[in-house]
């Protein structure tokens, strides 16, 4: 076995494989580059190297440089994580050449199936059924246009060495086809050195279900059972699970068996995943096959109880797999929710800046299930804007996948994060939705239930009933807590009353309270009562309460005669009034919001790569104005409807703010 490996990669997968190889008495070396100085995964390895500055095509991505740490360091041995140089074959021949191991698949297998084109042709070869599209190269804008025309709208415009949603656009018009491909093809040389471009036909309505195998050098190689990735915005998986809500039995070991064969095929050794599109009907589709770790892996550890990481590295050291395919069952269900710093409020643009409060739940069993967070980020730290914007992945395991996304919600709930925009309203927001909960869902999910974007979640009338009463209860601890600081000039305390009204999301609510030592019963005006207990004190910014019987978690932050409460995608203003404040309270004015039509602002911290108009033009609905790029991501920013510029107040090169000016109109 290695004694010392090193990690080309940053980021909550650094951590991830730095934990198993500590498991294993193997020590470990990060690499980080100006930005990860003092990133998490610097920390927790055992020696660390810098390796340039903080693009990731200056560091992270420049094999010389990998190469350079791994000689200073003396490692037998390289994990690739996910991204960066995991599916260069270059990469993997140079360890080779060094004498260094891989701990992937063989150079030979990179070059077969981490080509997204070469893949295809393969499998099309094999006889393995496959979306209808165009593998060879195409050379500019009016050649993509072109195909998209011959193989049909919508099209998918793809990078060749693509993956994590990056290079990947959607087109329905030619007009799309053209700027789709620009753009996929700046994203994919910047995110991966390769600005290859492929085009194939958009299947409307699918499910994206991928199987996990896993192979050996002794011939031996198995399938992990699958995870289903169907919710995903602009390409990029939001939430997966294990297993599949959708797949019978029969439908699953097709697919397993048909993953295993490709594999076989191309000489594949270490952990692979194999990923299909599946229409209504159960007839599924090869996609893609990917040479590496996914993102995804920690939902099938928790259902096969198999460390993939340690798999791939035992593999490496050419240890036979120590099970075989009867050996592997499914057990219970499992659920991931991935923290991006992306503003959902926003339309889910990239945020920057410092973590001034990170929480997670804590990891291990609730009594129910599991709670696990891989993550690579700590209090205190930046997210910087060179990276992919996912920081976090929180995964739930229980028996059933009704108490799988039960544990998540509340899980997603006493998660805090504050300081940057992040996306845990919009994941909890899905997880209480009725469609994903009936697992109805397909890629489409997303666009079709939030087609104007995301804007909170409205709750359910039962969960409201359930925060007024915890509110309720809250404020009479931080009423009593008030009058005991403050008291009266006779030093008796004020008492607190037992009435009030509680109104939150449009709705009010008249209760009394009647406490105890043990906590309060809180009763509405229908009779209805709730019991509700909790060790909440004034200040704590998470309150952890039972209401009626069941948990539930509420992050707050006190407001004039009442709380800001958020919890499964809504943030609601909860005021917590007496019957006269209450009146007096319904006569006041709503603040108006300052109106900013005539402006387009920069929705995230970003830089101007073009500028798309003048001073003087007439603009037209869905015009592209500007393109904005964050995080390895071009973002496009189009006109609302027809209007005039007044003014540029920005040019191309500039690094902007949020909410700064670029343009405005007459």
């Amino acid at each position: 076995m290695f004694k010392k490996i090193l990690i080309a990669n940053r980021g909550e997968i650094a951590c991830r494989v730095i934990k198993t190889a500590r498991k294993m008495g193997i020590k470990t070396v990060a690499v980080y580059s100006d930005a990860d100085r003092g990133a998490l995964h610097v920390k927790m390895a055992d020696e660390a190297v810098h390796i340039g500055p903080s693009p990731a095509a200056q560091s992270y991505i420049v094999i010389d440089k990998i190469m350079a740490a791994i000689r200073q360091s003396g490692a037998e041995a390289v994990h690739p994580g996910y991204g960066f140089l995991s599916e260069n074959m270059n990469f993997a021949a140079a360890l080779e050449k060094e004498g260094v191991v891989f701990i992937g698949p063989p150079s030979p297998a990179i070059e077969a199936m981490g080509d997204k084109i070469t893949s295809k042709k393969l499998a099309m070869e094999a006889g393995v059924s496959t979306v209808p599209g165009y593998m060879g190269l195409i050379s500019d804008a009016a050649e993509a246009v072109r195909i998209a025309n011959q193989v049909g709208y919508p099209v998918m415009i793809k990078a060749s060495a693509g993956g994590g949603g990056k290079g990947m656009r959607i087109a329905w018009n030619d007009a799309e086809a053209a700027e789709g491909f620009q753009s996929s093809k700046n994203e994919a040389a910047a995110s991966f050195g390769d600005d290859r471009i492929f085009i194939e036909k958009f299947v409307t309505q699918p499910r994206h279900i991928e199987i996990q195998v896993l192979a050996d050098s002794h011939g031996n190689c198995v399938y992990l059972h699958e995870r289903e990735c169907s919710i995903q915005r602009r390409n990029q998986k939001v939430i997966e699970e294990a297993p599949s809500p959708f797949l019978d039995e029969a439908t699953r070991k097709a697919m397993g068996e048909q993953a295993c064969a490709l594999a076989k095929a191309v000489g594949y050794t270490s952990a692979g995943t194999v990923e299909f599109i599946v229409d209504g009907n159960r007839n599924f589709y090869f996609l893609e096959m990917n040479t590496r770790l996914q993102v995804e892996h920690p939902v099938t550890e928790l259902i096969t109880g198999v460390d993939l990481v340690e798999q791939m590295i035992r593999v490496a050291a050419k240890e036979p797999l120590p099970f075989a395919q009867k050996d592997l069952r499914i057990n219970g269900w499992a659920m991931e929710s991935r923290l991006y710093a992306e503003d959902p409020y926003r339309n889910f643009l990239p945020s920057i800046g410092r973590l001034t409060r990170y929480r997670p739940p804590t990891e291990g069993g609730t009594g129910v299930g599991i709670v696990r967070n891989d993550t690579g980020v700590f209090e205190g730290g930046e997210i910087s804007m060179f990276y992919d914007p996912m920081i976090a992945k929180l995964c739930t395991w229980a028996p059933t996948r009704a108490e799988a996304i039960e544990e998540m919600r509340l899980a997603l709930d006493t998660f805090e994060v504050e300081g940057i925009g992040h996306n845990l309203p919009f994941v909890g927001a899905v997880m209480d939705h009725p469609r994903f909960v009936s697992g109805n869902i397909t890629t489409a999910f997303i666009a079709e239930e939030y087609p104007d974007g995301f804007k909170g979640a409205t709750l359910a009338e039962g969960v409201l009933v359930r925060v007024a009463a915890a509110a309720a209860a809250m404020n009479r601890v931080a009423e009593i807590r008030r009058t005991r600081i403050s008291g009266t000039m006779d030093n008796h305390e004020r008492r607190v009353g037992d009435a009030w009204v509680v109104s939150l999301q449009g709705t009010e609510h008249a209760v009394t309270i009647a406490a105890d030592h043990d906590g309060s019963t809180v009763t509405f005006a229908d009779g209805t009562a709730l019991r509700v207990t909790s060790d909440w004190t004034p200040g704590q910014p998470l309150a952890r309460l039972n209401v009626g019987g069941q948990p539930i978690a509420l992050k707050v932050a006190k407001i004039p005669m009442g709380f800001r409460v958020r919890l499964r995608g809504a943030d609601l203003k909860v005021h917590v009034r007496t019957p006269r404040q209450h009146a007096l309270a319904s006569l006041m004015l709503e603040k108006a919001a300052p109106d900013t039509s005539k402006y387009l602002l920069c929705p995230m911290p970003g830089l101007v790569v073009k500028i798309n108009v003048a001073e003087g033009d007439v603009v037209q609905e869905g015009q592209a104005l500007a393109t904005v790029e964050a995080m390895k991501m071009e973002n496009i920013l189009k006109a609302e409807r027809r209007g005039v510029v007044k003014a540029v107040r920005a040019s191309a090169g500039a690094s902007l703010r949020v909410d700064d000016v670029i343009l405005e109109f007459e």
